[in-house]
């Protein structure tokens, strides 16, 4: 009876050994999911809160500083960039495509050289872009923010055409 015994004894320390090791990688896990639940959080708010400030930004007027197309600098001085930012000013009377990011002028410009309007996907290869549906919906997100912005008309649905004339050739 005494190697029964003994046997048990190993085996029942084997398995402490197990389960110790186990609650140690527990242990590890709780805490590395604890600091990546609070990545996720601070990210999703920080999202929450830009979607917020994105918005009231372009309902509100009084972000007209941020819609105006940036002066060329003049001869000797560091010409203004804008990071993580594309501006599209609203369409008003005077202003040309150059005001636009180069993106989206050059939609604009597109559009405004067809003789009928476009889709987005007839319009993502002249850009030099590949016709993929990921390009193809980024551009038509695109075309949709120029319509908001005046730039653009969709008369019917994911067709579009330039709102303005005097637009399209930068003036």
């Amino acid at each position: 009876m005494g190697s029964l015994f003994e046997e048990l004894e190993a085996r029942e320390a084997a398995v402490r050994v197990r389960v110790e090791e186990l609650e140690s990688q527990i242990a590890e896990l709780t805490a590395r999911l604890e600091a990546e639940r609070e990545t996720w959080s601070r990210l999703r708010v920080t999202r929450e809160t830009v979607a917020e400030v994105v918005a009231e930004m372009s309902s509100s007027d009084k972000a007209s500083v941020v819609e105006q197309p940036v002066e060329p600098a003049a001869a000797g001085e560091q010409p203004v960039r804008v990071v993580g930012a594309i501006m599209v000013p609203h369409w008003r009377e005077g202003l040309s495509v150059d005001a636009l990011p180069d993106v989206y002028r050059d939609i604009v410009e597109v559009v405004a050289d067809a003789s009928d309007p476009m889709q987005a996907k007839q319009i993502v290869p002249r850009i030099g872009l590949p016709a993929v549906t990921a390009k193809i919906e980024g551009t038509r997100g695109k075309l949709k923010r120029l319509v908001e912005r005046g730039w653009l008309t969709e008369d019917q649905p994911g067709l579009f055409a330039l709102a303005h004339r005097t637009a399209e050739a930068g003036g």
